[in-house]
């Protein structure tokens, strides 16, 4: 383990702590959270590819619940997590599971498309785990899955905000540390609830002023989040990111690599 994922896993341990304490209410009637009952998957993500500084940072919400729910992984979908990361781990139960959201963990059958969509391009441009973490690196804002009675995913933004106060708080400090330690020149929101979470922590911790290396101001933009319940994501997903991060100055135009 390298002293950047030493420090990483060490704050995802941190961040862990903080929100095991937390209670929800109404509409919330159920919780995961996959770094607990995951915890051997994340930490093997995070082991392998916290390795060093990145040049980028991608960010999304939370864990969806067929894949980081099931993975332990950012955007985890099985296959992609299971055939391109090449991560093999136990996956255990959260304390309380819904019957209509049950955690086979790597034997989950159910495909989540913005994990398939989020890894299948950085697999087609870069190739290899390898070459796509040399400079990059993925993440989510909050590691906790909210479902109504129902099982209906709830998403963070969309929870009352007495509810949601400590727990941005506690997110925000990891986030802050994060970048801290991977000191990234770009901030992606994957969406535009992440990018907001980068601008209010970016500012905050003085990243939107100076970068972390000392060097250029640290730029924050967004990409199309790849819910196929956003119409514009279903029409050509990859092509419009690949376009967005490359009139950003992030990608190249004739580096790309084809597995």
């Amino acid at each position: 383990m390298s002293k950047t994922s030493e420090a990483v896993v060490q704050a995802a341990r941190n961040l862990v702590q903080g929100l095991s304490v937390l209670a929800f209410g109404e509409p919330v009637h159920t919780v995961y959270n996959p770094l607990e009952y995951a915890w051997e998957a994340h930490r093997q993500y995070l082991d392998r590819f916290a390795t060093g500084p990145k040049k980028v940072l991608f960010l999304g919400m939370n864990p969806g619940p067929w894949g980081m729910a099931q993975s332990g992984v950012p955007f985890g979908e099985i296959q992609a997590v299971r055939e391109f990361l090449k991560i093999d781990a136990r996956i255990g139960k959260p304390p309380s599971e819904h019957p209509k959201r049950p955690i086979l963990g790597l034997d989950c059958k159910r495909s989540e498309v913005s994990g398939k969509r989020m890894w299948g391009l950085f697999q087609e441009r870069f190739g290899t785990p390898k070459e796509f973490f040399a400079e990059h690196f993925v993440a989510n804002y909050c590691p906790l899955v909210f479902m109504d009675s129902g099982a209906r995913n709830l998403t963070p933004d969309k929870l009352p905000a007495q509810q949601t106060a400590v727990m941005f708080q506690r997110c925000d400090e990891h986030l802050a540390t994060l970048i801290g330690i991977l000191k990234p020149k770009y901030l992606v929101g994957v969406g535009q609830f992440a990018e907001h979470c980068l601008l209010r922590v970016s500012k905050s911790g003085g990243f939107a002023q100076k970068s972390t290396s000392g060097a250029e101001p640290v730029k924050i933009l967004r990409i199309l989040h790849p819910s196929p319940a956003s119409p514009a994501a279903n029409r050509g997903w990859s092509a419009a990111v690949e376009k967005t991060l490359v009139e950003q100055g992030i990608w190249g135009e004739k580096t790309t690599k084809r597995s």
